[in-house]
């Protein structure tokens, strides 16, 4: 069984629970993943790419588990537009649209571990945000900034 545990820092809400289980994704947990994990601007949900859990579960096993702390995931178009119109660090094709970015941290755990223990998986794009401590992961192509 894989099981993760989170917390969204906007509304409070917490996901602790099995989500992979006998080989198979759990439906049920899934959906309450995505949405937990939506839009919470606009209440909009997006289905998640459910190998971005499988990256949480890994960072289990390098970091200790959660809760981790959910700063940011599934952006709706309206969300993403606003977010970029503030910052150009906000990709205009940003995979937090098509649910498959978190962004993430570990509360009580340093950042920088977090992201060296990402890094280690191999399994996604991995960014660094010091300033802003959390640590963005997605299922794109394997790379890091």
């Amino acid at each position: 069984p894989r099981s993760i545990s989170l917390v969204h820092a906007h509304t409070g809400e917490r996901f602790d629970a099995v989500y992979f289980d006998q080989g198979e994704y759990q439906p049920e947990a899934i959906a309450e993943l995505s949405r937990l994990l939506r839009d919470f601007r606009t209440g909009e949900v997006c289905a998640f790419d459910p190998r971005l859990f499988d990256v949480l579960h890994g960072l289990n096993l390098g970091c200790g588990a959660g809760p981790y702390q959910v700063v940011s995931a599934f952006r709706s178009q309206q969300t993403n537009a606003m977010l970029r119109r503030q910052s150009r660090r906000v990709a205009t094709n940003s995979l937090h649209v098509s649910g498959r970015a978190i962004d993430i941290r570990l509360p009580g755990r340093d950042t920088r571990r977090l992201r060296d223990a990402a890094l280690a998986l191999q399994q996604g794009g991995v960014g660094f945000y010091p300033r802003s401590n959390f640590v963005h992961l997605d299922t794109g192509p394997v790379r890091s900034w």
